[in-house]
C-alpha cells in the first residue's frame, strides 16, 4: 500500500474483516483430520466387512484413499479458501481516502476520499456487537451509502476516521462541498432515514 500513497499522504490504520467467519473452517481443520485416521484405522482393522460381507481385503486401500480424499478436499476445497479470501481483504484507511481491497489474483478495489464523505454510520448486529465488529457506512451525499462489512473494532476505526477527517486542509474540504453541489440540488440521503439501528457523527467540515 505505501507504494500507492499520494505524496504527504499517510498511513492511519490497517485491518482486515473480523474472522468470526473462519470459526467454523478452523473447526473443520481440527477435526477433519482426527475424523479421517479414526476412519481409516477402522477400516484398516477390517471392520467395515462385519458390517458388510461383500468388503474384502482388496477394498481396504481403495477405503482408505476415500477417506484422506475427503480430508484433502475439506481443507484443500473448502477451509483453504476461505482462508485466502479472508487475508485477500484489506481496509486501509490512510490520511486521505479508505481504501478497501478484495481478492488476490482478481484484484477488486474501492477508494472513497475523505473529503467527500459527510457522515460516518455503524450497524451492527447482535453477533457483531458482542464481537465489537461492525458495518462501516460512508455517506458520501450522492445518493447512496458505501459499506465496509464486518470491520473490527467499528466504533474505534469510524473515531479513526472522523479524525482522519478533522485533520484535512480546508481547500480539500471546500473542494469537495463544491463538486457535491454542481451535482445537483436533490434530496441528501442520510442513514438514519433507513430505520437501522445507525450510531452517527458527522464529518467533513467541523462548524464548531
Amino acid at each position: 500500500m505505501r507504494k500507492d500513497l499520494l505524496p504527504g499522504e499517510q498511513v492511519i490504520t490497517v485491518t482486515r474483516p473480523q474472522p468470526r467467519k473462519l470459526a467454523f473452517p478452523g473447526l473443520l481443520f481440527i477435526v477433519a483430520p482426527a475424523l479421517g485416521a479414526f476412519a481409516s484405522a477402522w477400516i484398516v482393522k477390517g471392520e467395515p466387512a462385519r458390517l458388510v460381507p461383500l468388503i474384502t481385503r482388496e477394498w481396504t486401500f481403495w477405503l482408505v484413499a476415500v477417506c484422506v480424499a475427503g480430508v484433502a478436499w475439506i481443507l484443500l476445497g473448502y477451509c483453504l479458501p476461505r482462508l485466502l479470501r479472508w487475508h485477500a481483504t484489506q481496509y486501509v484507511l490512510t490520511s486521505r481516502r479508505i481504501v478497501a481491497r478484495y481478492g488476490m489474483l482478481r484484484r477488486r478495489d474501492m477508494q472513497i476520499s475523505l473529503a467527500s464523505v459527510r457522515h460516518v454510520g455503524v450497524s451492527q448486529s447482535l453477533w457483531q456487537r458482542i464481537l465489537r465488529s461492525g458495518n462501516i457506512s460512508l455517506d458520501t451525499g450522492h445518493g447512496a451509502d458505501a459499506v465496509i462489512p464486518d470491520v473490527p473494532e467499528a466504533a474505534k476505526f469510524r473515531n479513526f476516521v472522523l479524525d482522519a477527517i478533522d485533520e484535512l486542509p480546508d481547500g480539500a474540504v471546500f473542494e469537495a462541498d463544491r463538486a457535491q453541489g454542481n451535482a445537483g440540488d436533490g434530496p441528501q440521503y442520510r442513514p438514519w432515514d433507513m430505520g437501522e439501528p445507525w450510531d452517527t457523527r458527522e464529518g467533513g467540515r467541523d462548524e464548531r
